[in-house]
């Protein structure tokens, strides 16, 4: 186990945002593009609720699934935006999307396992299935297909021992959502689909789906942090097939013993009185995707199909690199620009550079007015 954590990669996004901050620390002015991170402040609403949760002594321990009232609501929000009915008893309430990740796969895989997903990918994914003694099976998407998996590609790739299928849409690192079609397509081939939808409710055209408006055989992994500001307040859960909810309730009372409380009581009124605010940010980032597209076309990267959720563009770089963590870190030392290598989402990510827009309009447009100075100086004889 321990030689699988020695060989595991870092997360690039991570290396570049903490070789940024040490050059803050040193007086730069660093313009950050490279975190998946909502520069909004948590809506009031969501504070006030855990202010008051700690004044009423809502301090201790909760179910190891989580209180029946966040459930309730998960359940609520589900029905409401997706005319899916599942049960408070299929919700799993874990410390953020990422725990709801692996104690999915700790519940669902076997040693040697595979798991079927795109390549580019949340570099996270292929770790955890590693780390569990699983193999990762990438099937390739290309840009001029707008990073979108293929089901057709997806049959090409079950085999034996193929235990999940895991799609994440809207995506991390390219923004691409899947269509309706696809999705039913995908439910239909089979094995368990695990599906991330940590991004849903950021989508500028058209509408996300979630994978239970095609299959009741599938695993939902979603949270708070991004559709409303929450990264910090460390809130996620699991939707699961009733047959493995007591399993994922046995990994959390031994490695977890329960999500925070105090998070949880806030995770109601994200859910019930929040959308006012998640539409006004909404509404906020869509503009600056609209700018960080423009700017980036401008000034030389390639984005063939415009990404229309999360909050990302994947950005062709090839024109100026065919190493994007070396580029990555010569954007950072000599632009002050943060940004992601697309090395980090897989193999068929590399010269490609990961930007977020995660940031207001004015910082993107200094960053953007930056990077083309430097890229024009890189050039120059």
């Amino acid at each position: 186990m321990r030689e699988i954590v020695v060989d595991m990669p870092p997360f690039y996004a991570m290396e570049v945002f903490e070789r940024a901050q040490e050059l803050e620390r040193q007086g730069r002015s660093i313009i950050h593009l490279e975190v998946g991170e909502p520069d909004f402040p948590t809506p009031t609403c969501i504070a006030e609720a855990a202010t008051r949760a700690v004044s009423e002594g809502k301090t201790h321990y909760t179910s190891s699934v989580g209180i029946l009232e966040l459930r309730e609501a998960i359940v609520e929000d589900y029905l409401e935006r997706y005319g899916v009915s599942i049960s408070p008893s299929q919700v799993v309430v874990t410390d953020g999307s990422s725990q709801a990740l692996l104690i999915t796969f700790c519940a669902l895989l076997e040693a040697g396992d595979e798991v079927i997903l795109s390549n580019p990918h949340y570099p996270c994914y292929p770790n955890i299935i590693k780390f569990l003694g699983c193999v990762p099976v990438f099937v390739k998407v290309s840009e001029r297909d707008g990073f979108l998996l293929s089901p057709q590609e997806i049959k090409e790739k079950i085999g034996s021992r193929t235990k999940a299928i895991l799609i994440n849409s809207p995506g991390n690192p390219t923004g691409h959502v899947l269509d309706a079609d696809t999705m039913n397509e995908i439910a239909a081939l089979s094995p368990i689909v695990v599906s991330d939808e940590i991004y849903h409710g950021l989508v500028y055209e058209g509408r996300e789906h979630s994978i239970l408006e095609f299959t009741d055989n599938a695993f939902v992994v979603n949270g708070f942090s991004k559709r409303f500001a929450m990264t910090g307040w460390r809130l996620g859960y699991i939707i699961a097939p009733k047959k493995y909810v007591r399993l994922l309730q046995k990994l959390m009372q031994n490695f977890f013993i329960a999500a925070n409380t105090i998070s949880q009581w806030a995770g109601i009124a994200a859910i019930r009185e929040a959308g006012p605010d998640v539409k006004r940010m909404v509404e906020i980032f869509n503009k600056r995707r609209k700018l960080t597209i423009e700017r980036l076309r401008k000034i030389g990267f390639g984005v063939a199909v415009e990404p229309t959720g999360a909050f990302y563009v994947l950005a062709n770089a090839k024109k100026f690199t065919g190493d994007s963590l070396k580029f990555a870190f010569e954007l950072l030392e000599e632009a002050s620009i943060g940004a992601t290598p697309g090395i980090d989402f897989g193999n068929n990510a590399e010269g490609y550079i990961r930007f977020s827009y995660a940031n207001s309009i004015e910082n993107i447009s200094t960053a953007m007015d930056r990077l083309e100075r430097y890229l024009k100086s890189r050039q120059a004889p």
